[in-house]
């Protein structure tokens, strides 16, 4: 059963209460250090992030039945998003074990290329999805859940002490006027802010299909002075899964041994029943119909830029007016449910067009539509206002994550979750930040890129994105973040335990291979392939030659096959891109030099000499917190660099000498 929590509980729950002075009479008087707006995939992750360092959390929600909701397709991970669950799964987060325990068809994508492209992807049952995360954040320590609109956020001026202005968050109010205070609040409002559903030429306010938009906080980010912006999405509609004729479709196929996606699981719930997905595909029919109708709809007329990677199909059908077809995939929403999701067909035709141009595409020639495709445009800020915290330079102790800072997708949505409510949860104890780099993380280079670059469309998460994907790989996670996150607080015993035995296996495993080194022959009387140079090699040297699985060494080294099969994947993808990794190590130190530099985020650079106008104007939008973010931005010349660079070193070699100066005093 869900804590929706009262007055009375809460504050039997609480002993020690935190007011303000300048909260109004109509205060509640509940206390908590983070506040979580919405119970999407960034609220879930940032509300589960707040509480596991230890600080008392709040997720409102406008539905508590909605918390964990799919709200588009049926399906988590894919290319690029499946690192990004996994990584948020080595921080702790719940979408990993969640899609393990709903997921009811599971596959690991570019299986046929190398593993630092692999990616986990599953088809989800919806009911299960949500069933199983609000049983997850309904037992969670230091979390409280409740029903709740948040009209306006409450904020106090910024401390006397500092020297610049920058008020910061003292709670929230909810459109009932009650006032809950906080120290920190994060904003996970996916498309709710001030979202518009549009279908044909109509548009109604809406941030999902019968959910209100969330309007007041629009105007309060807006009155408090940030940049907002118009982003738009969609999602196609849902068919009737008995009016389908899947006999003529190809079938797909889940994976036989799934991989899971938590590194807490070593099987998922459901492998032993997994389902079948379909694919069809568009005709030059329903492109004739699409264009025939293009001029009604309002949501294609607009300005705002939609998703390039995840696109409508009048946006495909103009972007690409040389394809005859595209596919199109049917998707089952859950064991018990008779809806088929439509997965390539998103629209927002009018109403009475959609039904013809959905029949136009082989086995639907009869489908029936229960719910119409739509479009969706919602406000979004600009994330350069934002740290690499995801907290805002304007306001102390305001976090934004997931759509608002113009993203698509789930896991990207999850990803920045993570990490702003580990923040947001950090800072309210008053502990050091948790901050995950280009070179750490996919997460990292979403954010960068978010920070730096801003989002002029919907962002979407692609390994090539990253510089650094050798080592950023899937499979390695837990090795890259786990770590991290335990040193702030935020990753619990039993994670804790896990990695340190994965940890240490793994480092068992490839000892054992690196320890056993044969000549040329000695490797030949075993049946492996050496040229006859005299060289002596090992096990692990072996493993990257590609036509040397692990599981051929077992006659060399029988303890193999006690070993559990996921470790010995781990230790031959680590083998196998052993060389890769050197080349990338001399990269990596580089880029850290240039992250270690750190710039005032409050820099006044009409005081930086050299700077041109123009630059000096960027640099002063953007902000960048170091001087690798700022050789990232647009427009950034290698004049200027060198300028800011030694700004940068002399600042930072004066702001050392006066701390070692302190030191001196506070030592004698």
């Amino acid at each position: 059963m869900r804590r929706c929590i009262t007055a009375a509980r809460v504050a039997r729950k609480h002993c020690t209460q935190r007011t303000y002075a300048s909260l109004s009479s109509a205060a509640s008087p509940l206390a908590y250090d983070v506040c979580v707006i919405g119970g999407g995939h960034a609220g879930c992750e940032a509300a589960a992030g707040a509480a596991r360092t230890g600080a008392r959390t709040l997720l409102l929600t406008q539905k508590l039945n909605t918390i964990g909701e799919l709200s588009c397709n049926p399906s988590m991970g894919g290319v690029g998003k499946g690192t990004l669950m996994r990584e948020v799964d080595a921080l702790d987060g719940l979408c990993s074990r969640v899609t393990d325990a709903a997921g009811i068809q599971f596959q690991m994508l570019n299986r046929s290329k190398g593993a630092a492209v692999w990616s986990p992807r599953a088809q989800v049952d919806r009911k299960l999805y949500k069933k199983h995360m609000q049983e997850a954040l309904d037992r969670y320590p230091n979390l409280d859940i409740r029903a709740g609109s948040v009209f306006d956020l409450v904020l106090g001026p910024p401390p006397i002490s500092q020297d610049f202005a920058r008020s910061e968050v003292r709670g929230v109010k909810l459109d009932s006027g009650e006032v809950i205070s906080c120290s920190q609040v994060v904003i996970c409002t996916g498309t709710f802010l001030s979202g518009e559903i549009h279908i044909g030429m109509k548009r109604f306010p809406a941030g999902r299909m019968n959910e209100a938009p969330s309007v007041g906080l629009s105007a309060s980010l807006h009155a408090a002075g940030f940049r907002l912006g118009r982003l738009q999405t969609g999602t196609p509609a849902r068919l009737a899964k008995d009016s389908i004729d899947f006999s003529r479709l190809t079938i797909q196929e889940g994976d036989r041994e799934p991989v899971p996606f938590s590194f807490m699981n070593d099987v998922v719930a459901n492998a032993a029943n997994q389902v079948y997905c379909y694919q069809t595909h568009t005709t030059p029919s329903t492109h004739d119909i699409v264009r025939a109708n293009i001029h009604n709809c309002v949501h294609i007329q607009e300005t705002k830029k939609g998703p390039r990677y995840c696109p409508s199909l009048e946006a495909k059908v103009m972007r690409f007016p040389h394809k005859s077809s595209h596919v199109v995939w049917l998707e089952p929403e859950g064991y018990d449910s008779e809806l088929i999701y439509p997965n390539g067909l998103s629209c927002s035709l009018p109403e009475e067009v959609q039904e013809s141009m959905y029949r136009s595409v082989p086995g639907l020639e009869n489908v029936q539509l229960v719910r119409p495709a739509y479009g969706v445009e919602y406000d979004h800020i600009d994330a350069r206002e934002l740290g690499p915290t995801l907290e805002t330079k304007r306001i102390k102790g305001l976090f934004l994550a997931g759509q608002i800072n113009g993203t698509t997708g789930y896991e990207e949505a999850a990803g920045q979750g993570v990490v702003a409510g580990i923040n947001a949860g950090l800072s309210a104890l008053n502990r050091p930040p948790l901050v995950i780099s280009r070179a750490d993380g996919f997460i990292g280079v979403m954010i960068d890129d978010l920070i730096v670059k801003g989002a002029e469309e919907p962002y979407r998460m692609f390994t090539s994105r990253s510089e650094y994907r050798m080592t950023l790989r899937s499979d390695n996670a837990d090795l890259r973040l786990t770590e991290k996150g335990r040193t702030v607080g935020a990753v619990g015993d039993a994670r804790w335990a896990r990695f340190q035995s994965t940890r240490s296996e793994v480092a068992r495993v490839t000892e054992m291979l690196q320890s056993c080194v044969l000549s040329p022959q000695g490797w030949q009387k075993y049946g492996f392939e050496r040229k006859p140079d005299g060289a002596m090699k090992s096990a692990y040297e072996l493993l990257r030659h590609r036509n040397v699985p692990i599981q051929a060494l077992i006659p060399v080294l029988p303890e193999l096959k006690s070993v559990h099969p996921h470790i010995l994947t781990r230790v031959e993808t680590d083998a196998v891109y052993q060389s890769h990794l050197r080349r990338q190590e001399a990269d990596l130190r580089v880029f850290m030099e240039d992250e270690s530099l750190a710039l005032d985020p409050h820099l006044d650079y009409a005081t930086v000499e050299g700077l041109s106008s123009e630059v000096r104007e960027r640099l002063m939008k953007v902000r960048p917190t170091s001087i690798g973010a700022a050789k990232r931005m647009e427009g950034m010349t290698p004049s200027s660099m060198i300028y800011l660079l030694k700004h940068a070193r002399r600042t930072n070699a004066l702001r050392m000498h006066r701390a070692s100066e302190q030191e001196a005093v506070l030592g004698a």
